[in-house]
């Protein structure tokens, strides 16, 4: 690289963080099953406290698929616009999707985390359910990334949260922590990004 070059450019890895994008509409190509593993493995080398990963990434069949759309498509009638809105359209994107993943945490962390590290009362919880989240969010950002790098779309639909005991349900994981679904394809049209803040609204260099 030479002294002109921008780096977010020039580098393979930050030119495909600056390239990632929400996608929701599909064109309905099939994934192959080995770049779904290699989606899988990305998000598994991503950092957690301790190397707990107390993750579960849980690969939708056509089946269970189509009982999420359905859900969540009846569950959207429940709520007030403009949410109504955001679920349909996540049902929309759950069904035209060739792959969908759902993450959910195990609760293994909060659980023996206090063998490593005694902390009393309910910070105990707090710290390692903390912990247990700031993991599985970069692993769903590893498989975000890893998608763009390998040419698919994918999106992060946290708004299914708010049916987060349905949704862990019917993924067979009730005991578990509700974190992400995540369709994938390949996108029916380029996304375009949304507008980002300039760094100097964002950064402050302190001495």
């Amino acid at each position: 690289m030479t002294a002109h070059e921008n780096p977010a450019t020039a580098n393979e890895t930050l030119a495909t963080i600056a390239r990632r994008r929400s996608v929701r509409v599909f064109d309905g190509r099939p994934v192959a099953p080995a770049l779904v593993e290699a989606l899988i493995e990305a998000a598994n080398q991503a950092p957690s406290a301790h190397n707990s990963q107390s993750w579960r990434f849980l690969v939708l069949g056509p089946e269970r698929k189509r009982e999420l759309a359905a859900l969540v498509s009846t569950r959207s009638l429940e709520f007030p616009r403009p949410t109504n809105v955001l679920l349909r359209m996540a049902a929309r994107t759950i069904a035209s999707a060739p792959v969908v993943v759902a993450v959910a945490n195990t609760g293994e962390l909060m659980r023996h985390g206090a063998e490593l590290f005694p902390i009393n009362g309910e910070q105990n919880r707090d710290f390692f359910r903390t912990m247990e989240i700031q993991g599985s969010a970069a692993a769903v950002q590893n498989l975000l990334l890893a998608a763009t790098a390998l040419g698919l779309g994918s999106v992060w639909l946290g708004i299914l949260y708010l049916m987060k005991g349905e949704v862990l349900q019917l993924l067979g994981e009730p005991q578990g922590e509700f974190m992400a679904v995540i369709p994938v394809g390949y996108g029916s049209a380029p996304a375009k990004g949304p507008k980002k803040l300039a760094a100097d609204e964002i950064v402050r260099y302190l001495p």
